[in-house]
């Protein structure tokens, strides 16, 4: 991600080189950096993939690849945040492109202030999206180390006599003499690695 001083990195996919053209001056006349110009889907995916921008400014109906099979590939990757541009506005093509995970959508013709709200909204939809899948994977970690912890509290009540909070004591003072996470301690307790003495 770029910082606040610097311009946002934005790769811009269009079939049609006038507008792609178009495309690229606007957004640089509005300050973002424009890394990469390309002209069909597939060059879309693979330049994200490479040059890592802030954003993606795709078009829907390309070659190779269309726009919105692009996004999905793009999004689906944790890439950018991609804004959709059409001179379409049918219900099924708008349903197509936010199932893809695009993040806002503007209609042909455009200017430069129809663009940059739609930008600010895609970032913004992709930073909650980031923070939404971050919290998901420390819950699922924090239920995984719990599940540890309670099979190695279970194993170690049984072998060598103790209560719970006796367990527990045993797990945490164990990694801490031998600086690991109570998670790896437990997983070896679990696993017949660690094996415990009162």
């Amino acid at each position: 991600m770029s910082n606040e001083t610097s311009p946002l990195r934005v790769i811009v996919a269009e079939d049609e080189a006038i507008i792609r053209l178009d495309i690229a001056e606007m957004l640089r006349d509005a300050g973002y950096e424009v890394v990469a110009e390309v002209g069909d889907g597939r060059q879309a995916v693979d330049q994200a993939a490479q040059l890592r921008p802030d954003l993606v400014v795709m078009d829907v109906k390309m070659p190779v690849l269309d726009g919105i099979s692009a996004a999905d590939e793009i999004g689906a990757a944790g890439i950018a945040p991609v804004v959709m541009l059409t001179a379409f506005s049918d219900k099924e093509l708008v349903e197509r492109a936010s199932d893809a995970g695009v993040m806002a959508y503007v209609l042909k013709p455009f200017t430069i202030d129809d663009l940059r709200p739609a930008i600010t909204v895609a970032r913004s939809r992709w930073s909650e999206r980031k923070a939404l899948e971050q919290e998901v994977a420390d819950l699922g970690d924090r239920l995984a180390t719990r599940k540890s912890l309670d099979r190695a509290k279970g194993i170690l009540m049984k072998q060598l006599g103790l209560d719970e909070p006796g367990a527990f004591r045993w797990i945490q003072k164990t990694a801490m003499d031998r600086r690991l996470g109570m998670r790896e301690v437990a997983d070896a307790v679990i696993n017949g690695a660690e094996h415990p003495s009162s």
